[in-house]
């Protein structure tokens, strides 16, 4: 990434952010472009670099258009044709706004359109984080359900073999008792 330096100690480094309609088409835009170029010329500036970063909503209607296409450029330019260069572009006609300021030392040049691209290309739709929210959940839910019914089999195992300990049985005297029961006359049955 490129820090802005100026070219010489008479120059300033400058960075010209332009707004041009959209829908506009590509024979006027080329053209619009041109005489924004043209005028650069004229002021001496030299383009340090470009950044072109399309078609964005505007917060509010402009000349009728919602919408606009930002172009970002960062120029090497005398200050002292500045004032001139500004009230040219302000009067150019196909441009809704546009904004000069001077970045401060050091500043690096970050291509927002190419950070503005890489990030649309890694980051999750609203759909998929729902999607593997709603997954997360399920299984969260099946991990607990197992857990509960793993508890509850080793429970009942532990408790079986706590009663077969707990009352052995002694056969001879449960079949005496039994027979007594049964061989008991007054039973009515």
């Amino acid at each position: 990434m490129p820090t802005l330096t100026p070219s010489s100690e008479d120059t300033r480094v400058y960075e010209l952010t332009v707004l041009i309609p959209y829908p506009m088409n590509q024979k006027e835009e080329a053209t619009l472009l041109k005489d924004i170029q043209g005028l650069l010329d004229e002021a001496g500036a030299t383009i340090i670099d470009q950044d072109i970063w399309g078609r964005r909503g505007l917060a509010y209607t402009i000349s009728g258009y919602d919408e606009g296409n930002y172009i970002v450029y960062y120029l090497d330019m005398d200050p002292a044709k500045l004032k001139e260069f500004d009230e040219a572009l302000r009067i150019q006609s196909g441009v809704l706004r546009h904004l000069i300021i001077k970045p401060p030392k050091g500043y690096q040049i970050v291509k927002y359109s190419e950070e503005y691209e890489t990030w649309l290309k890694e980051r999750e739709s609203v759909e998929d984080v729902r999607k593997r929210e709603k997954e997360e959940a399920l299984q969260k839910r099946v991990a607990e359900k197992a857990k509960r019914q793993a508890k509850r089999a080793a429970k009942e195992k532990a408790e079986a073999k706590t009663e077969e300990k707990a009352a052995p049985v002694q056969t001879e005297k449960l079949e005496e008792e039994l027979e007594k029961i049964i061989s008991d006359d007054e039973l009515d049955l």
